[in-house]
């Protein structure tokens, strides 16, 4: 019997531990956060600029993050992220502990913390196709988005916990579990970035923008996930669904919430045991399919037990996607380009989650939860159709690792 780590060495490993380090401080963080703002102040906008200030460098450094990414040593900048990360947390620890709060150094670390997640998320992408060779990448990204979820998964529970027993001390801890990765960053090869002599241009800041507009494979994996993200999204639904629809209480909205990330996790260990796909074209046309269709199936739901197998369909079948464009867009991408190419990903599923939350929680308030979460079935289904028949060299793909020698470079 094969295990999904069987494969991969030391750096990989080292990696894959950092992720889910920084992955549980990052959740562990959202929680408190959120929590202590509204403790402090009792108001929701406070509560909401601390994700609009979380978010804002993603947006206002993605040009230049990868730019960056592509000039210099990419565990280096890992390095970096995650010790400005723990710099961010222990500053929030101090602004939350002192005597005297003040809200604007606690605002001031989020963004610090924004800067670190906006240069780490496009450059661990960019660098596990760096660790591992193409044949077993997609096996890599299949376990690194799996970290990702159990971190999801893991992260708010445990920050419950800790708030209740140390309250505000809390960042201290997250401190130290961040703090983790450094140390792990450095276990891996520092491998130099390829750099051609058009990156010292001013125009090879939008080299990856003007790439994605040749390249239709890595435009369409990008464009599938920030549109069907964009629109497909339930999450921000469950409250009102475990209340109105499903007539459930806190427990059954837990439930509801962990049901993505079990179907995630387990399909993320099996893509990460199974021979590489073939057909993943087609294959990817047909999870965009379902996930359309779990989203129809959550959409009509009045019994928690359909609604918790809907949304575990529905986080498998994203696991799926996610495993497959990803790995299109990593070998899809020349590695001179893939920190800019990874910049505008970042930035497109950063877009997609925010604002697909926000649209969900806005169109529920006009016309109600249902309407809302069947117009994001439908428009997910309209947009497989659409991509079947737009993305051609897609749809034809057979292996990922394929994409490599169909890129030309």
């Amino acid at each position: 019997m094969h295990t999904p780590f069987e494969k991969f060495g030391l750096p990989v490993l080292a990696f894959l531990g950092s992720r889910i380090c920084f992955g549980l401080s990052m959740q562990m963080v959202a929680v408190a956060i959120g929590w202590h703002i509204y403790e402090i102040t009792g108001d929701a906008f406070k509560l909401a600029l601390v994700g609009l200030v979380f978010v804002l460098p993603i947006f206002v450094f993605f040009i230049l993050t990868g730019f960056v990414i592509d000039r210099f040593r990419r565990r280096d900048i890992l390095i970096a992220a995650t010790s400005i990360d723990a710099v961010a947390f222990a500053g929030m620890a101090v602004a939350l502990t002192s005597d005297a709060v003040s809200l604007y150094w606690v605002y001031f670390f989020i963004f610090v913390h924004g800067i670190a997640h906006a240069f780490f998320a496009p450059t661990q992408s960019a660098f596990l196709a760096n660790l591992v060779s193409p044949t077993i990448l997609p096996k890599a990204i299949a376990l690194n988005a799996t970290m990702g979820h159990l971190a999801t998964t893991v992260g708010p529970f445990v920050a419950g916990i800790l708030i209740t027993v140390i309250d505000r001390d809390v960042y201290w801890l997250m401190t130290a579990v961040v703090l983790i990765c450094p140390v792990l960053y450095s276990l891996l090869p520092n491998i130099p970035v390829p750099v051609s002599e058009n990156s010292r241009t001013f125009e090879a800041i939008f080299a990856g923008i003007r790439y994605l507009r040749a390249n239709m494979m890595v435009l369409g994996a990008i464009l599938f996930d920030l549109v069907i993200v964009l629109f497909g999204s339930v999450i921000a639904l469950l409250p009102i669904y475990a209340v109105d629809i499903l007539e459930t209480d806190a427990d059954g909205l837990g439930l509801l919430r962990a049901m993505p990330a079990l179907g995630s996790v387990m399909v993320g260990f099996t893509l990460a045991r199974m021979s590489p796909m073939r057909r993943v074209g087609q294959t990817l046309f047909v999870v965009l399919v379902l996930f359309s269709f779990s989203i129809l199936a959550f959409a009509f739901s009045e019994m928690l037990w359909l609604s918790c197998l809907a949304l575990v369909v529905y986080g498998a079948v994203d696991m799926v996607s996610v495993n497959i464009r990803m790995s299109m867009v990593q070998l899809g991408t020349p590695d001179d380009l893939r920190g800019r190419v990874n910049a505008v990903n970042s930035l497109c599923t950063s877009s997609s989650n925010h604002l697909g939350t926000f649209r969900a929680g806005w169109l529920a308030s006009v016309v109600g939860p249902v309407p809302t979460a069947v117009l994001g079935g439908c428009i997910g289904l309209a947009v497989s159709v659409w991509g079947w028949f737009t993305f051609k060299e897609i749809r034809e793909l057979d292996r990922v690792e394929n994409i490599e020698a169909l890129r030309g470079t």
